[in-house]
C-alpha cells in the first residue's frame, strides 16, 4: 500500500517525495510570525572591522587607484567632509613615490625619516594644485614637486655655511657621478675621472666637494676619536714670534762657525748666556776692556757679513 505525502519538498533538487523513492518526506518549519531573530555573532577573535570610504590596499595599482580617488575628489564639494578622508588616502597611496625621491638624497648626513618628512610635504603641496583634466600623470607631475620641497630643505635648514646655488646644483651631479663611478670602478673614483665624467672642469669638482662638506660645523672644543680624545682646538697651529728671525739665526750661525774658539766663546757668554762684559773677563782671565775691544771687532765682522781674518 503506497502514502502520498502533501508536504512539498525543501531538497535542492525541487523533486517531491513522490518522484524520489526510498527518500522519507521533509518536513518544513517555519518559525512563528512574532518570534524575535537573533542577529549572527561575530566570529570569535575578530573584532568588527569599521567601515571604510576607500582602501589603499588589493590589487589594484597605485595609478589606478590614484586616478580613481582623484575623480572622486573632484566630484565632493569644497566642504565635504569627505574631502579629507580622499586626500588622506592620496597622500597614504603615494608615499612610496616620497620614499623613492628621498633615496637621491642618502649620500646627505640627514636622517632618511627627516628627508621624507619634508618630501611629505611637497606631496601634499602636489595633491592640492593637481588637475586631472590636463592629461598628466599624477606621479610625472609630483616628483618635481617632492625634490623641489627636499632641495630647499637643504638649501635653507641643514647646511651651516652659504653655498652658492650653482655649485649646489652641481655637487647634485657631482655625487651622482661619483656613486655611479664607484660602481664601475668598484673603488671611489678621482677628481680627473669625476670631471671627465662630467666634462667639466678639475676646479669646480674641487669647489663642489667642500661645498658637500658645508652641511655640518664641528665644534672647535668636540674631541676627536682618532686623534686620541684631542679636541680640534688643541691642534690647530698657532702663529710663532719668532718665525721671523729664523733666516736670522741661521745666517748668524753660518757665520759663528768661522769665529775662532775664544771670540766665539765671548759671543756665545754675552748674546746667550746673557752675561755681562765684568762676568765674561772674569770667565776668561782677561781684563774688561780687552773684552768690549773684541765684543766691538766681532760684531762689526758680524754685520758686514765677512769671514773672520785672523
Amino acid at each position: 500500500m503506497r502514502i502520498q505525502d502533501d508536504t512539498p519538498d525543501t531538497g535542492t533538487g525541487g523533486l517531491s517525495a513522490e518522484s524520489r523513492p526510498g527518500s522519507p518526506p521533509a518536513q518544513e518549519r517555519t518559525p512563528p510570525s512574532d518570534a524575535p531573530t537573533e542577529p549572527e555573532p561575530d566570529p570569535p577573535g575578530e573584532p568588527p572591522e569599521p567601515p571604510e570610504p576607500f582602501s589603499t590596499t588589493g590589487p589594484i595599482d597605485v595609478r589606478t587607484l590614484t586616478r580613481v580617488l582623484f575623480e572622486r575628489l573632484a566630484e565632493l564639494p569644497a566642504h565635504a567632509p569627505e574631502r579629507e578622508q580622499v586626500r588622506a588616502a592620496l597622500i597614504e597611496v603615494n608615499i612610496p613615490l616620497v620614499r623613492y625621491a628621498a633615496t637621491r638624497f642618502r649620500s646627505r648626513n640627514e636622517p632618511m625619516e627627516d628627508v621624507v618628512q619634508v618630501g611629505t610635504i611637497g606631496l601634499i603641496n602636489a595633491i592640492d594644485r593637481f588637475d586631472p583634466g590636463r592629461g598628466v600623470q599624477f606621479p610625472t607631475y609630483a616628483l618635481p614637486t617632492i625634490l623641489g620641497e627636499i632641495k630647499r630643505y637643504f638649501r635653507d635648514n641643514v647646511r651651516t655655511m652659504h653655498v652658492p646655488r650653482r655649485l649646489q646644483e652641481l655637487w647634485v651631479q657631482v655625487s651622482g657621478a661619483m656613486e655611479e663611478l664607484t660602481v664601475t670602478h668598484g673603488r671611489t673614483p678621482k677628481i680627473p675621472e669625476i670631471a671627465a665624467n662630467l666634462r667639466i672642469p678639475e676646479e669646480d669638482v674641487r669647489a663642489c666637494l667642500d661645498a658637500g662638506r658645508a652641511y655640518n660645523a664641528a665644534s672647535l672644543e668636540a674631541a676627536q676619536e682618532h686623534e686620541g680624545g684631542l679636541a680640534l682646538l688643541d691642534r690647530l697651529g698657532y702663529e710663532d714670534s719668532a718665525l721671523t728671525d729664523v733666516e736670522h739665526r741661521d745666517m748668524v750661525r753660518h757665520l759663528l762657525v768661522q769665529l775662532p774658539e775664544r771670540e766665539r766663546r765671548i759671543v756665545i757668554l754675552r748674546f746667550f748666556a746673557n752675561l755681562t762684559q765684568s762676568q765674561i773677563s772674569t770667565e776668561l782671565g782677561m781684563s774688561q776692556m780687552h773684552v768690549s775691544r773684541l765684543l766691538s771687532r766681532i760684531l762689526t765682522r758680524l754685520r758686514s757679513g765677512n769671514s773672520w781674518e785672523e
